[in-house]
């Protein structure tokens, strides 16, 4: 009788649990018996695993064999123990040492040839394991990478399991070509779930595939919506931008990621953790270092917002949006049911999806842009435009955007058609219109995003010792009672909440965002000004404040 464990891990959402498997051989009829709450790729491993070992020259043990996956209550899925099986197979048979794999994490798929396939989530897998207290990893080539950016883990890359054995019985290694020379490799395809979209989560310019880089300069005019654009990326706040077609609703929230500063160490390991769970990681990119977007159509799902699918729930785009963009073009024309689902991400910063396969918590701490037309054919606030909407009808649009969703946003700013003036139109001697000219330029996103950061940094120090790190986290029981204002900063405040302008919730959320305007203009706490461009940014009534944040 032989006995050898290794271990792996399951994945629960981007949490994971290291998963021992244990592989007894026995007297007895030849047969392989696969214990453990498997799911059915997993169950098919017998057939990848007993051929990986045969055409890895290797001698496949004929005894009763089980393999067991203990804790058997959590479920597993997906074909990430492969590897961890076959070793514990050989240790049981004796073909390798099996002291050489008790304590060894192995993660990877086996393909027929016994090469070693790259599979989705190996940094939250090594994360779970390191966590564990385990020290060695086994993973695929490819992944290599991905599994380094954990501290105090050694990571080891195979290309096949050949080579594994090699290493383990300490013999030479040998050499096993690239798959696919001259071609896109067919081994990554392992690493990207079909149907997720093509840039989900990605910069504009990476979405789009053409190299250009969007640039706040290249919006014309836009000074109030601007100001908004960089007091949202300042403080972390909602933003909702209305108004017609072809005012520059897109091209405000396509820039604001790349205002946004560039992610830390520890949020960077949070997102490049739940993209490759949901298998949108670009190759070669192991570690993602800037703040995603994501935009999906208005016909997205509520399971495509917030998670789900089936079996095990998979991350959604409020999750796939996690410490960057989440921007929902043509608002009103999703959902009821998806938007309203929106509103506990908003508060919590977190997702909890219940399925009957399980209870998953994804992280969701996003920056939510909405942008929505004021009618149906969007000619409804332009004189002289036509509209022909019935005044039930554009109510009853307006308000597909529920009441309390909108409490959440912090900045509501209507979006002007630019004029003339904006555009710089430049006549040439042939009487052609250029849109373009120079003179409409405003500032780039490398300025503002220099502001950004300042006011960030400002932020970060006042809040140093709290769990807090930007404005739009901070309770209204800390603003009202520790982080306080000017003396009579917020009389305007207050009468608008007696007069129902403001709810309790949208106080608060007044006060973070005139804190967010004190930091911009460098102030060390706001004053009566700075609640006045808060309100303004709130309910959109203007109060004769001139241009802070966004005019220098």
């Amino acid at each position: 009788m032989g006995f050898a464990r290794a271990c792996s891990v399951a994945l629960v959402g981007v949490e994971g649990v290291v998963v021992e498997v244990q592989a007894d051989l026995e007297p007895g009829v030849a047969a392989f018996t696969l214990v453990g709450l498997p799911d059915k790729s997993l169950v098919e491993s017998r057939d990848r695993v007993r051929a990986a070992v045969v055409n890895s020259g290797a001698e496949w043990p004929q005894k009763k064999l089980t393999v067991g996956l203990s804790p058997a209550s959590v479920p597993k899925s997906g074909s990430g123990f492969d590897l961890a099986v076959a070793c514990a197979v050989l240790g049981a048979a004796e073909r390798i040492d099996p002291a050489m794999v008790a304590d060894v994490v192995m993660i990877g798929e086996l393909g027929l040839d016994g090469r070693v396939r790259p599979v989705r989530g190996v940094l939250p897998a090594v994360l779970a394991a390191a966590e564990a207290g385990y020290e060695q990893v086994v993973v695929p080539e490819q992944t290599a990478g991905e599994a380094a950016l954990v501290p105090g883990i050694s990571v080891l890359g195979v290309r096949s399991l050949r080579q594994l054995i090699a290493v383990l019985c300490d013999e030479p290694v040998p050499d096993e070509p690239a798959h696919g020379q001259g071609r896109p490799d067919a081994m990554l395809a392992g690493l990207m779930i079909p149907g997720t979209g093509l840039g989900a989560g990605l910069a504009p310019a990476a979405a789009r595939g053409d190299g250009h880089r969007p640039d706040l300069a290249d919006v014309a005019g836009q000074l109030r919506p601007r100001q908004a654009l960089e007091v949202a990326a300042a403080g972390g706040h909602h933003l909702l931008l209305s108004g017609p077609p072809g005012a520059g609703k897109t091209m405000l929230a396509e820039r604001l990621s790349a205002v946004l500063p560039p992610l830390t160490r520890q949020e960077s390991l949070e997102v490049t953790a739940v993209h490759s769970v949901a298998g949108i990681l670009p190759p070669g990119e192991p570690l993602v270092s800037r703040a995603p977007y994501c935009a999906p159509h208005h016909s997205a799902t509520m399971q495509s917002l917030v998670g789900g699918g089936n079996g095990i729930p998979r991350p959604g785009a409020v999750s796939l949006a996690h410490r960057g963009v989440l921007f929902l073009d043509e608002a009103p024309e999703f959902s009821g049911k998806a938007l309203d689902a929106l509103r506990q991400p908003l508060e919590s910063g977190h997702v909890v999806v219940a399925r009957a396969a399980g209870v998953v918590r994804l992280p969701a701490r996003f920056l939510m842009v909405l942008a929505a037309n004021p009618c149906p054919c969007g000619r409804h606030t332009l004189t002289g435009a036509g509209c022909e909407c019935p005044p039930s009808v554009v109510r009853r649009y307006q308000a597909r955007l529920s009441g309390p969703l909108l409490d959440r946003v912090d900045l509501r700013v209507e979006v002007e058609p630019v004029d003339r003036a904006d555009l710089r139109v430049e006549v040439e001697p042939v009487d052609r219109a250029d849109l373009l000219g120079q003179g409409g330029r405003g500032e780039s996103t490398e300025v503002v995003a220099a502001r950004v950061r300042d006011a960030r940094a400002r932020a970060a120090e006042r809040l140093a010792g709290t769990p807090w790190t930007t404005n739009s986290e901070v309770p209204g029981h800390e603003l009202r009672t520790r982080l306080l204002m000017a003396p009579g900063a917020l009389a305007a405040a207050e009468r608008d909440l007696e007069r129902g302008i403001l709810t309790a919730r949208g106080l608060d959320r007044v006060l973070r965002v005139a804190w967010t305007v004190a930091d911009l203009r460098g102030a060390d706490r706001p004053d009566a000004s700075d609640v006045a461009v808060a309100l303004e940014l709130r309910t959109g009534i203007q109060r004769g404040v001139p241009m802070g944040a966004g005019e220098r």
